[in-house]
């Protein structure tokens, strides 16, 4: 049924060392077992991974007549030994086995690259997706904020690790070294958290720049030469945020990071007043177009329909050019803030801030004039404003009502 092959291959070995991991002789073998676990998996190609995780949901599968079993006696007798057997009965045995995985020297690591592969095998068998399920539940613990690590990356930081960083940066490339010795200078910073089981892997880092003034541009951030002093700066600027471990997808780090890094800040130079963001708006131009073609949409009595619907032909963006300017600070305004995913914003760039407690503050045009930067938004920015006094009360209000807090410039646009 699940197409295992001879004995001693790898698929066969790896399924028999997890039957032991999970049973009694499990206990006693512990850390050993788990270790060849983590060895015999590290062998085996995609497919037969693949293979491995139908193993997972075929026979490490709560049993649904146990479960029924135990609701009912919890049912008709509610007290803590009833709720334990409902609870063990209901939780899925490939748990505990991922548990004992996790206590091998790299366990923890290797789970997160079996959860990379695992999202990317959903894709084409939707059924895996209760495997994911339990790691993610596992790893929500096991990635809990008290256990992770705030470093300070800077240029005297090991040479492999600041490989990764530059590897791992996915909203503004890097183009060497170079570039990344601007990011490290002294007007910037880059935070990265860190977990013990993985001290060599960030799992998201966040780039700064101290400057005078609400940035309005990612250019003059990336490109402009140092300010030794940054004693002077009032403004720190979010540039950059990049998760870094794709088997970590949905456990959320960003928005400890964000405020650890305020508090960092803030006790390093007082003098910092304000704390806001520079972020893309990663769908915009795409969405855009898809209103533009539709048959019936907001844009076919929008004033700016003209300047829209010649944008889409010509595909050419000036600073000159006061009516595109117009028409797509208007457009981007509605997709930021009326275009929904279900009650949240359909940007997810907007909902990670504004879920955090931000603030939407104002729409740069042209602020991002890369390559990407025009392929993405037709190079629009936005910055996002946490004001700390107002984060708690913006969460709330979004996370209860779905209401968006904004600046009255934005106000204005919408």
């Amino acid at each position: 049924m699940l197409g295992l092959k001879s004995p001693e291959h790898s698929l066969d070995r790896i399924i028999a060392l997890c039957r032991d991991l999970t049973s009694n002789k499990g206990e006693a073998l512990g850390t050993a077992l788990a270790r060849e676990v983590t060895r015999t998996y590290q062998h085996l190609n995609d497919e037969d991974r693949i293979v491995f995780f139908r193993w997972l949901k075929e026979e490490l599968s709560p049993s649904p007549e146990g479960i029924l079993k135990a609701a009912h006696a919890y049912a008709e007798e509610e007290n803590r030994h009833t709720l334990l057997a409902l609870m063990e009965a209901a939780e899925p045995p490939r748990q505990n086995l991922f548990r004992r995985i996790n206590m091998a020297p790299g366990g923890t690591s290797e789970l997160v690259n079996m959860r990379k592969l695992l999202r990317q095998a959903i894709r084409d068998e939707p059924e895996l997706a209760v495997i994911d399920v339990d790691l993610q539940h596992l790893m929500n613990a096991w990635f809990n904020r008290g256990f992770l690590e705030l470093r300070h990356i800077n240029w005297e930081t090991p040479a492999d690790l600041l490989e990764k960083i530059m590897s791992y940066e996915s909203v503004h490339e890097m183009s060497g070294w170079e570039d990344l010795k601007r990011r490290l200078a002294d007007d910037r910073r880059c935070f990265a958290f860190f977990h013990p089981a993985m001290p060599d892997e960030p799992l998201i880092f966040v780039e700064v720049a101290l400057v005078k003034g609400m940035s309005p541009s990612i250019q003059p951030i990336l490109d402009e030469p140092i300010n030794p002093d940054a004693t002077v700066a009032d403004h720190a600027i979010f540039y950059s945020i990049n998760n870094c471990q794709a088997g970590l997808v949905g456990i959320s780090f960003g928005n400890f990071l964000i405020k650890q890094v305020v508090m960092e800040l803030q006790q390093e130079l007082p003098k910092l007043k304000h704390f806001a963001t520079l972020s893309p708006l990663p769908g915009f131009r795409q969405w855009l177009s898809s209103e533009i073609a539709a048959e019936a949409s907001w844009i076919t009595d929008a004033p700016d329909m003209e300047w829209l619907l010649r944008l889409e032909q010509e595909g050419k963006v000036t600073r000159e050019n006061k009516s595109i300017h117009r028409a797509l600070m208007r457009a981007s305004a509605r997709y930021l803030y009326h275009e929904k995913r279900g009650i949240a914003p359909l940007d997810p760039v907007a909902r990670f801030h504004l879920g955090n407690g931000a603030s939407i503050d104002r729409i740069n045009y042209l602020g991002d004039t890369s390559e990407n930067g025009m392929k993405n938004a037709w190079g629009m920015l936005v910055n996002y404003r946490y004001e700390l006094s107002e984060v708690e009360q913006n969460h709330e209000a979004y996370i209860n009502d779905g209401e968006i807090s904004v600046s009255t410039e934005f106000s204005k646009l919408v």
